[in-house]
């Protein structure tokens, strides 16, 4: 898991990348909660994450946001950090050359982040969003949302509350096509402590279940 360093619009951007040995092997980013709370690709659930892709044979990229670690910037509510994630989206695709799927996965403040991006560039074909803070932002741009994904919330979160998140997932269920797997984890607080087990047994559940779906199209 080498540490690497990209070039984004505000300068380099601190990486850490996974690259499979399957030569076909699917593509995902993971991005970290808000900076300003401390987040960093660092954060025990984005590593969760990107640990969970990586079990299931992702070549798989976290990094840090402009500001954060050894990335270059200074925190730009969102706007700049999405700037980001496209230039690290360029990067992981230059370097896998061919037709890949390509997912996006983020927790809290990233998964807004990852679902923006998921409006602009067609080619993500799944998401995994953890926490996706419906509370605090206007998710309405979902509209219509172009691609099926996974919505994981602790029952007793009081940052991202269940309750706005049962709204975002009733919201994106009801449209044409799309259907979100949404899990909620009882006894689990925005934490998720002694619960990175359940984040990553979660993620592996979805990808079988979409490898299943992809055979049977076939």
């Amino acid at each position: 898991m080498p540490e690497i360093v990209l070039m984004g619009r505000a300068g380099r951007i601190e990486a850490r990348y996974h690259h499979s040995a399957h030569p076909a092997a699917p593509l995902v980013m993971v991005l970290h909660p808000n900076p300003l709370q401390g987040g960093t690709m660092n954060n025990r659930v984005t590593v969760a994450l990107y640990s969970a892709f990586v079990e299931n044979g992702f070549s798989a990229i976290r990094f840090n946001f402009r500001g954060v670690g050894k990335s270059e910037g200074t925190h730009d509510k969102g706007e700049g950090e999405l700037t980001d994630t496209a230039a690290v989206l360029d990067w992981i695709q230059s370097i896998n050359q061919g037709e890949r799927p390509l997912w996006i996965a983020g927790f809290s403040f990233g998964a807004l982040v990852g679902m923006q991006l998921l409006m602009r560039r067609p080619e993500i074909a799944g998401f995994v969003s953890v926490c996706p803070p419906a509370n605090l932002y206007d998710f309405s741009f979902l509209a219509p949302c172009p691609v099926s994904g996974m919505i994981i919330n602790g029952e007793n979160d009081t940052v991202c509350p269940i309750d706005s998140v049962n709204k975002l997932v009733e919201k994106l269920n009801n449209q044409k096509g799309i259907r979100i797997d949404y899990r909620v984890i009882p006894n689990c607080d925005h934490s998720f402590k002694n619960h990175l087990d359940t984040i990553r047994t979660c993620v592996a559940e979805y990808l079988d279940v979409k490898r299943i779906k992809n055979v049977a199209n076939m």
